[in-house]
């Protein structure tokens, strides 16, 4: 009887727990969140930051942010053959799962604009709503962004607000650090 009543009422269960808990959804891609960011017109030539140990340990000292990965995508962006600015594409950890953004950036390193391009958790998808993404738009690396403070915060989506918030954050010190100059 236990074993049935497992069988019929238990296993569908298990399931439905698994199965609400995987929900990823991917909004844009980067050729999709490219021609959103700088048009039709623009023309990309892929610029990634390649970043050792020296590079992280800068990258955090001016950010205050952790660096986990060894290559930061990049591309150059120019209309008629004027540098226009850079796209970027970063991950943060959510509360358990990445959430992929991209990041166009004027040629002087201004927040033009924000998209969330994937987002894996369950809760907290209210970061893709525009008034949040629109507060980090003219930001700069001159200005470290504070959740609370520059960035209004979520309730609901705390950790995703904060960990965007820290990854806006390192990519403008990137820029900062390896971009400017270019």
């Amino acid at each position: 009887m236990n074993d049935d009543w497992f069988k019929l009422i238990g296993v569908p269960l298990a399931s439905l727990a698994v199965a609400s808990h995987v929900c990823a959804a991917e909004y844009l891609t980067v050729e999709q969140a490219q021609k959103l960011m700088f048009g039709n017109k623009a023309s990309f030539e892929k610029a990634d930051v390649k970043i050792n140990r020296a590079a992280k340990k800068a990258i955090k000292a001016a950010s205050g942010a952790d660096v986990d990965r060894r290559v930061l995508p990049t591309w150059k962006v120019f209309d008629g053959g004027n540098l226009s600015g850079f796209f970027i594409i970063d991950e943060v950890i959510g509360k358990h799962d990445y959430i992929t953004y991209a990041i166009a950036l004027s040629p002087i390193g201004e927040i033009k604009q924000l998209e969330i391009l994937v987002y894996r958790e369950n809760y907290g998808y209210e970061v893709r709503n525009p008034r949040w993404r629109a507060q980090f738009v003219g930001h700069d690396s001159k200005t470290t962004l504070d959740l609370g403070e520059e960035i209004k915060n979520i309730s609901g989506a705390t950790m995703s607000c904060r960990h965007i918030t820290e990854g806006v954050n390192r990519v403008l010190a990137t820029y900062d650090l390896f971009l400017k100059d270019q």
